[in-house]
Parts: structure tokens; C-alpha cells; sequence
């Protein structure tokens, strides 16, 4: 079964209430993220993809999805994981954030959770030296703790428009 019917097959097997939210869930190393499920466009297996020169290292590079040019982030590197081997279980998350669509390379896709809004808690406090802006909350999923993710704060809008203006840059070239 393709990622792409096992996404359908999850999202099909929960209701959505006006207080629940449904997040699709993946790792990165041994911990749980969650993206909300409305954002998630498609679940690829990885495939290498194109790089580009001038990008952060976490920019892998770009991939043309149906005719739609777009970047390709390693959410291990932006995140400052330590590096790991793609393997079979790889996939790339295509989510589209603010109108905008982007591939997320995770390690592999979990589960798709409904949680309440009100089980959500609010991200940790860290002080200056630990970067929080791009987390939304946490919550329980069995005995783990999920990190939510706001999406459009992944990439601040100066990233995404550098990102972009170099992709589209490199795109005429070609």
C-alpha cells in the first residue's frame, strides 16, 4: 500500500469535532511530531532531489511535484538534530503553508491523532537560547509527548523568501 492510501485509510478511521484537531504525526530520531493534517498535501517515499547552490544546509534541494517547483527541507538539520542515513522508512511530508508547498523529510510517518484542543499545552519556556517560535504545543499520545508544529513558522517568512527567490532563480536557468 502506497504512503498515500495509508494516509487515506487513517484519516478516514477518526471524526473531527469543532473542539478536536487531527495532526499527522512522523519522527525524528526517537521523538513524535505532529502537523496538522489539513496541511499535509501528499506522503512520498524519499527520493533524492535536486540541490541548489547559495541554500541553508537544511534546504536538501528542490522537486517538482506535477509541474509545481518546490523546496525540499531535512526538518533533523533545521531542527539541529544529529544527521541520519535515509532509508526505507524516509518520506517527504508535502504540505502546503500559507498558500505555499513545501517537502518535509522525516524520518517516517507514524499515526494521524485527534486531540482536543484543550489537551494541547503550551510550549516550554526555554529563554533565549532555545529557539520555541515554530512549536504550537505538546500533547499526550499514549505515554509520548507529541510536538505540535506551527507550520508557517518552520521557515520565517525571510527564509521562505530567500528560499524561493533562489529556486526560482535556479529554475529559469534550467
Amino acid at each position: 500500500m502506497d504512503q498515500l492510501n495509508i494516509l487515506n485509510a487513517l484519516t478516514q478511521q477518526f471524526t473531527v469535532t469543532a473542539d478536536t484537531q487531527q495532526y499527522l504525526t512522523f519522527t525524528l530520531g526517537s521523538e513524535e511530531y505532529g502537523v496538522p493534517i489539513l496541511t499535509v498535501q501528499e506522503i512520498k517515499g524519499y527520493v533524492p532531489v535536486t540541490p541548489i547552490p547559495h541554500t541553508p544546509a537544511y534546504i536538501n534541494g528542490v522537486m517538482d511535484l506535477r509541474g509545481i517547483i518546490m523546496p525540499v527541507l531535512d526538518l533533523r538539520v533545521k531542527f539541529g538534530l544529529p544527521s541520519a542515513e535515509y532509508d526505507q522508512f524516509t518520506v517527504i511530508i508535502v504540505v502546503k503553508v500559507t498558500g505555499k508547498m513545501l517537502g518535509l523529510v522525516v524520518d517516517a510517518v507514524s499515526d494521524v491523532l485527534s486531540i482536543k484542543n484543550g489537551e494541547v499545552q503550551a510550549a516550554p519556556e526555554f529563554g533565549g537560547q532555545v529557539d520555541t517560535r515554530f512549536i504550537h504545543g505538546l500533547a499526550k499520545a499514549g505515554e509520548k509527548l507529541v510536538v505540535l508544529l506551527h507550520l508557517d513558522r518552520v521557515l520565517s517568512e525571510e527564509e521562505f523568501t530567500t528560499v524561493s527567490a533562489v529556486v526560482a532563480a535556479e529554475t529559469e536557468q534550467v
